[in-house]
């Protein structure tokens, strides 16, 4: 076999990030590990006018062209394009896409950086799942500006599971315990007081999930934790909190699945247009 020392030019064109394209080369590169390679990648390919400079830069050294188009026009200007100019060119996606087609009795969508979009999603949600295992029971307040969400309520008011399940819809949570007689720490107040919430619950399901928490760890059910006039007194304490803060929503989560009260949460923050995903620095200010 003989070796090629001269510098060989490959041009990865995709009409999203190129990414697809370049693991694909990489993969068949290895196969080629003796090769001199310059590769260059151009990205977000959507108009005709693009091809057309890149099949100009092509030519000048006749450099191979491997493309990952959805768009049939667009993949059909290029090759067109390339064979008019006698340049080399690999169409990865085209085949791939007919086949599936052919198969499935379908025509692809043909939208550009699908797969883009779901990679963002994916990584935005693991970001948000991070961020609330960080911030679960008010662990860490230090960049409390970034949440999505910040929920209050006393202990056993499903904080902790409720701030999970959301983090899964995207969202970056973090729920701070309100224990009698502590202060709500002073980071709560400077922020957009649309996206702080509040949890009640009713005094006897308190009580009785309290009880059965104890039991599962083996301790006795009586002291303050799960005394009768102590929960009474810890929920009323909690609600005129909430109520001295008229702009903190409340939600009862009494006898409701954390699905049933994330789905309310989301419904608030959605008419309040606020996203997960949404930049903070651009809220209105508080009022």
């Amino acid at each position: 076999m003989t070796t090629q020392t001269s510098q060989k030019r490959i041009l990865l064109v995709s009409d999203g990030t190129g990414e697809t394209a370049a693991a694909l080369l990489k993969a068949a590169m290895v196969q080629f590990s003796d090769q001199d390679l310059n590769l260059v990648r151009h990205k977000n390919i959507r108009a005709d006018a693009q091809l057309e400079a890149i099949c100009a830069d092509a030519a000048k050294d006749r450099s191979l062209v491997v493309f990952t188009l959805v768009s049939p026009q667009l993949r059909a200007g290029l090759i067109q394009k390339c064979k008019a100019l006698g340049i080399p060119a690999i169409d990865l996606l085209g085949p791939l896409l007919q086949g599936l087609g052919g198969y499935f009795g379908l025509e692809p969508k043909s939208i550009a950086g699908l797969l883009h979009d779901v990679n963002e999603e994916y990584f935005r949600r693991i970001d948000a799942m991070e961020f609330t295992i960080a911030h679960d029971d008010g662990q860490d307040l230090t960049d409390l500006a970034r949440a999505d969400l910040v929920i209050l309520g006393i202990s056993r008011t499903s904080k902790t599971p409720l701030s999970m399940y959301l983090s899964h819809q995207g969202w970056k949570v973090c729920n701070i315990p309100l224990i009698k007689g502590i202060e709500v720490p002073a980071e709560v107040f400077d922020l957009d007081q649309r996206r702080v919430v509040g949890l009640t619950i009713d005094a006897h399901d308190l009580l009785v999930i309290r009880r059965a928490r104890l039991e599962r760890l083996g301790h006795d059910r009586g002291g303050e934790y799960a005394d009768p006039d102590k929960v009474v007194d810890e929920i009323e304490w909690a609600n005129e909190l909430f109520r001295r803060n008229r702009r903190w929503p409340i939600f009862n989560v009494t006898g409701k699945a954390l699905e049933e009260t994330a789905s309310e949460i989301m419904k608030l923050m959605a008419s309040r247009r606020l996203t997960p995903h949404a930049s903070l620095e651009n809220m209105p200010p508080k009022t």
